[in-house]
């Protein structure tokens, strides 16, 4: 899943390329307030590697508590597309539902960071909270 992706808003509105960072199955969810109600999986990418294509002034923001991390979505559809990073603010978290041929439900498991304890509040290292598991019920059928 790393390198260059085509990716977009539901109702495609917004679109971008973004290269991703980290190993193909690198990616995870977030149990904070927001991440828990939004359940969205992320992958990374460097703030740079991310180019709109159309509708970067269709985007609105969000932010709460500290303020730091930067929560974007189509003013359209509402589709969360990503967000700057609290806990590395050089790197945005792409919803890789938005990934052209990604979905979230080709990682079997998924980690979830401990968000109601972030780091930059506790002083402590990050911690995993759980595991979040697709287990599909049929197997996909070959064409």
């Amino acid at each position: 899943m790393h390198g260059l992706h085509n990716a977009a808003c539901h109702c495609r509105a917004v679109t971008f390329t973004v290269r991703l960072i980290g190993n193909p199955a690198e990616v995870s969810r977030c149990s904070c307030s927001l991440c828990s109600m939004r359940g969205a999986v992320t992958a990374s990418a460097k703030i740079e590697d991310l180019t709109f294509l159309t509708g970067e002034g269709n985007l609105g923001l969000y932010q709460f508590h500290t303020r730091t991390a930067k929560h974007y979505f189509c003013k359209t559809c509402g589709i969360y597309t990503h967000h700057r990073r609290r806990s590395n603010p050089a790197h945005y978290g792409i919803n890789v539902a938005c990934l052209e041929n990604v979905s979230p439900f080709d990682f079997r498991e998924v980690p979830v960071w401990d968000g109601t304890r972030h780091s930059a509040d506790t002083r402590e290292k990050d911690e995993l909270a759980g595991v979040l598991r697709f287990c599909p019920t049929q197997t996909p059928s070959a064409s």
